[in-house]
């Protein structure tokens, strides 16, 4: 049962919750993506390595148009590796490639809005897949001129409102930008805390201050009442020793040193009480001496 608290305790669950939205962060961003898809979440191109495609200028040529090209070895499972970059390619229109001799072997894949079976652009999705590729089996052995090819069949798509004629924009997912804002948030509610619990053991350690101050003024002047009255017991003391008066008030001041020694263990931080005992014994031996 105390475990079972423990766990359910807000700062645990804020652990939870942020493990929770690290988890969803790390998947949506891709860390489990392949080769592929990891490579075109970010870029517009992906060629497998010996195809002898120029990835810097392809991507020039393809700029910011809702286009990926994906070259890929000789024998690529083309349709395998179109499930596999679904959703790192979401939005454009993906085109995959592998040279079969004199000729490319090609697979459209449309990621575009609405393009899937009951979307509204499916048969605009299938002329694109079917025509994107149209022309470039003439530049088998130079890869970046079929890229080329390509760019001018999708801008071909676009004045015929097949394809979007807006950008291809990349941006972080969701929880990225929710991991961001939480820890802003962290930031701004730990400083805020911090400060709030300074300012608070700051007024704390004021009034402790404070009242060290005042009870090292208030012994200060119990010491000074004290000594005074001590002084006068030893000058009374020869004429008025045997005098009940003086006794007495000999007495009470052997209890009031007492008291003070008990205050002092006690950390008293108010001496106003025995100071006036101080003083009273003080006006009792003045006046011992005005009527002796």
């Amino acid at each position: 049962m105390r475990r079972a608290r423990w766990l359910t305790t807000p700062f645990m669950l804020a652990v939870l919750g942020c493990v929770v939205l690290a988890g969803w962060a790390v998947w949506s961003g891709g860390a489990l993506d392949g080769t592929v898809a990891r490579q075109v979440r970010t870029s517009s191109v992906y060629a497998a390595p010996g195809v002898g495609l120029d990835v810097a200028a392809a991507e020039q040529v393809i700029g910011n148009r809702r286009l990926v090209v994906v070259m890929l070895g000789h024998g690529a499972d083309l349709s395998g590796t179109c499930d596999r970059v679904k959703r790192a390619a979401a939005g454009t229109l993906v085109l995959l490639l592998d040279r079969d001799g004199d000729r490319f072997d090609t697979y459209g894949c449309s990621e575009l809005p609405d393009s899937g079976p009951h979307g509204k652009h499916f048969g605009d999705a299938m002329v694109a897949e079917t025509t994107i590729a149209d022309g470039i089996d003439e530049f088998v052995d130079r890869p970046l001129e079929a890229v080329k090819v390509i760019a001018v069949n999708y801008d071909q798509l676009v004045k015929a409102g097949i394809v979007p004629d807006d950008a291809r924009t990349v941006s972080p997912s969701l929880p990225r930008y929710l991991v961001a804002i939480a820890a802003v948030a962290a930031v701004v509610a730990g400083s805020a805390l911090l400060f709030a619990a300074g300012r608070r053991a700051g007024r704390i350690a004021a009034v402790r201050r404070d009242r060290r101050d005042r009870a090292t003024d208030g012994r200060t002047m119990l010491s000074a009442a004290a000594a005074v009255v001590a002084q006068q017991i030893i000058d009374l003391d020869p004429r008025f020793g045997t005098t009940s008066g003086y006794r007495e008030v000999a007495a009470a001041y052997t209890e009031l040193l007492d008291d003070v020694a008990a205050a002092d263990r006690r950390e008293e931080t108010d001496y106003s009480a025995l100071t006036e005992r101080a003083e009273a014994l003080s006006r009792r031996l003045r006046a011992l001496t005005v009527t002796g």
